[in-house]
């Protein structure tokens, strides 16, 4: 049986851990209210190529705390299609290094200096402002209020693991041979699965190293593990997710297996420098030890693999390769805890399912092209597919050029789902059209405007193809009644059988629709494009 000390310390150490975790979390979100547009910014600006896409994702992470706030908007933006692979490699390798900042904060703050008493009235603080007061100073009171929980917990397990001395001890873990450190880097690696946290896992075995729980060899595996288990619940999460996220979680992966393996080489170099310039400093500067060789190997990793990004990302797409069908539409729910990417991706969406539809028409409009026809069940269904997805977006506290977005977009995805039905639905009526002499003017006006639209989606031309698709529309509106009227006549001549006219007359009435439906939707995309900031 354990004795109740025993148990005590068990649970002031187990606490501590839990008391830091919650800090982290707290602290990280309060970050993300509070600098998480600017952060989303200064990834879209700077995050062009590799070079510096991996110093904005290490600055990113250090000031969010968080690399999976970092890499999940950057799965957005390649999703929706703002952000190469190539380049949201170069975030994601940054984000490595970033995280390392909060062992730096650990080892100097709460070791050195033991801040966690002197912090604790920080989490009353922070407190007060979350609940007391809103907006960007409710914010500041949750990021304060984790970053003095997470010293406090510090606290707790440095005294959790003092009171544990003798009970653990290096000869606890396998011994310093190679085989050993192998088994310590997947112990470490199950450690963070289960905590879900690299910084977590630094801080622990950071007291356990100053305690003597541990070596410090035992330490470094610790932590190269560390470093590849923060990867497994990356890839864990991705699974059934989009291709990008996909890539995202496996790109990672590889990338700490790889710095993982070198690391381990690094060990042995790296305390024999130490040992040659500062014995003593190894022993009385351990934890500095610690979080510097988290450092260096993250930061040596970014370094040697920047110059072969292309090679590591083809590499990735061999491995997560993109779905061949034009009508697999994928959708991140993660994404929603962001609107403003999710509906980038329904806007980026809603073009490319335009451009099927408009093949489509030109398919039954236009002789001889045929192979441009579209799957309209497939169609159907992804279309059905972005109506949920913009129906689960919610805009709270959304500013107006958000709502404005948003309703576009849902009057583009209603004049979509009506032409898809004119395609559907009345393809006779559009043969009627192609192939009746009265008609040649209107067919004209439509094959005309589908080709255009075509040439300016592909261009990215929304101002003009809005104001020719608005001058279609009124043409053919004014058009429509004289050829009606034209057409009564020609039956009451005898010029034209009864159930002709009726077919001519519904093309008519099918053109006007087409042509309209493609205005409106020119209009609102462009609409929702302006409101995008672009």
């Amino acid at each position: 049986m354990f004795s109740t000390d025993y148990v005590t310390m068990i649970l002031q150490l187990t606490g501590g851990l839990g008391i830091f975790l919650l800090g982290m979390v707290i602290m990280t979100e309060g970050l993300r209210e509070l600098a998480g547009k600017a952060i989303r910014s200064a990834l879209m600006r700077f995050g062009s190529s590799p070079a510096s896409g991996a110093l904005t994702g290490a600055i990113s992470t250090a000031i969010l705390q968080s690399s999976s706030a970092t890499t999940v908007a950057v799965v957005g933006f390649v999703g929706a299609g703002l952000m190469t692979f190539n380049a949201s490699l170069g975030i994601i390798l940054g984000a490595n290094i970033g995280t390392t900042i909060t062992g730096w904060l650990v080892a100097l703050l709460g070791f050195k200096l033991q801040l966690g008493m002197l912090l604790l009235p920080l989490v009353l603080v922070g407190a007060i402002l979350r609940l007391f007061f809103s907006g960007r100073l409710a914010s500041a009171g949750y990021a304060l209020a984790g970053f003095g929980l997470i010293f406090v917990g510090i606290d707790a397990m440095q005294q959790g693991m003092a009171d544990m001395q003798g009970v653990f001890t290096p000869g606890t873990l396998p011994p310093d041979t190679w085989t050993g450190r192998i088994l310590i880097v997947l112990l470490g690696a199950v450690a963070t699965m289960i905590t879900q946290s690299s910084s977590a896992g630094v801080a622990a075995v950071m007291t356990a190293l100053s305690a003597g729980a541990v070596s410090i060899e035992q330490g470094l595996a610790l932590i190269i593990g560390m470093d590849i288990g923060t990867t497994i619940t990356a890839v864990l999460a991705t699974i059934g997710g989009t291709t990008a996220a996909r890539r995202t979680g496996i790109s990672h992966m590889v990338y700490n297996l790889i710095t993982g393996c070198g690391a381990l080489l690094l060990i042995t170099p790296y305390l024999l420098v130490w040992r040659h310039f500062g014995p003593e400093e190894l022993t009385t500067q351990a934890a500095i030890a610690l979080v510097a060789f988290h450092t260096l190997f993250n930061v040596t990793g970014v370094l040697l693999i920047l110059p072969f990004i292309n090679q590591f990302a083809r590499l990735i797409r061999q491995l997560i390769p993109e779905s061949a069908s034009p009508y697999a539409f994928e959708f991140d729910r993660r994404l929603l805890r962001t609107p403003a990417l999710a509906l980038t991706v329904i806007q980026e969406t809603v073009q490319v399912q335009f451009v099927l539809l408009l093949n489509h028409i030109d398919a039954i409009v236009t002789t001889g092209h045929e192979e441009k026809r579209t799957d309209l069940a497939r169609a159907q269904a992804a279309l059905d597919e972005t109506r949920e997805y913009l129906d689960a977006i919610h805009l709270r506290g959304a500013t107006d050029a958000g709502w404005e977005r948003m309703i576009a977009l849902v009057h583009v995805l209603d004049h979509m789902q009506r032409l898809h039905e004119r395609c559907e639905e009345d393809e006779d009526r559009a043969i009627t059209a192609r192939e009746s002499e009265t008609l040649a003017e209107m067919h004209g006006m439509l094959a005309s405007l589908v080709s255009a639209n075509l040439d300016s989606v592909a261009q990215a031309d929304w101002a003009g193809i809005v104001q020719l698709s608005g001058q279609t529309d009124l043409a053919m509106a004014q058009r429509g009644d004289p050829q009606r009227d034209l057409i009564a006549a020609s039956v009451v001549n005898g010029n034209m059988s009864v159930p002709d006219a009726t077919d001519c007359l519904a093309a008519i009435r099918w053109l006007e629709r087409v042509a309209h439906h493609i205005a409106r939707i020119d209009y609102h995309l462009h609409n929702a494009l302006l409101a995008s900031g672009k």
